[in-house]
């Protein structure tokens, strides 16, 4: 599916009420700095609907975006390290209270930077996800920054750090563009099986 009109509804804490909620939420996860606000953007076709910002860490609140048949949630980014301790856990609380409360949850698009090995916060991350089994999709980003070849090997590395199979994962480039069909095509299935399950 192609977003069209999305807008920006509103930023909350955990699994708050917000105007229009109870449509199927599709969130967005990732370490800070991986690119989830331009992957917002070139998804939507909006390059001015998410905050892009050169400094790591500047979404603190879980902002909430209409697109139509679906709610897309952009998470805080997580392990940055130039913030207080105390903060972290306030963001992590928030993240944990709206993965595990919201009952209109039904995925999470789960971005790693194809460029690195996972790092320890991904990894915890895809394990949350698993224990509290909520679908997920990988999202490799930065695509464009590597060769066809260098994307095969980091591809294997991303598949080895997180546990998950090659065809799992979506490589992924706001610049360029690589991919976007794959997501959209990926939303589809997404929304295809949110509509087929009761929510609870």
């Amino acid at each position: 599916m192609q977003i069209t009109n999305a807008k920006f509804i509103t930023s909350i804490t955990g699994d708050a009420a917000f105007p229009g909620k109870g449509l199927p939420e599709i969130a967005v996860a990732g370490k800070s700095n991986v690119g989830k606000s331009s992957f917002i953007n070139c998804m939507c076709n909006n390059f001015k609907l998410a905050r892009t910002s050169q400094e790591p860490g500047k979404t603190r609140l879980i902002n909430v975006f209409d697109c139509g048949r679906f709610h897309l949630m952009d998470l805080p980014g997580y392990g940055f390290a130039r913030v207080s301790a105390q903060m972290q856990h306030d963001w992590g609380r928030m993240m944990e209270s709206y993965l595990s409360g919201s009952r209109h949850l039904c995925h999470v698009l789960q971005l790693v930077d194809l460029r690195h090995e996972p790092t320890r916060d991904d990894v915890q991350m895809i394990q949350y996800l698993r224990h509290y089994e909520i679908p997920f999709t990988v999202i490799a980003t930065k695509a464009d920054k590597l060769s066809r070849a260098q994307r095969f090997r980091q591809t294997a590395q991303v598949c080895r750090g997180i546990g998950v199979q090659p065809w799992q994962v979506i490589c992924f480039s706001s610049v360029d563009r690589t991919g976007k069909e794959d997501v959209e095509k990926r939303l589809d299935e997404i929304l295809a099986q949110c509509t087929q399950q009761p929510q609870q």
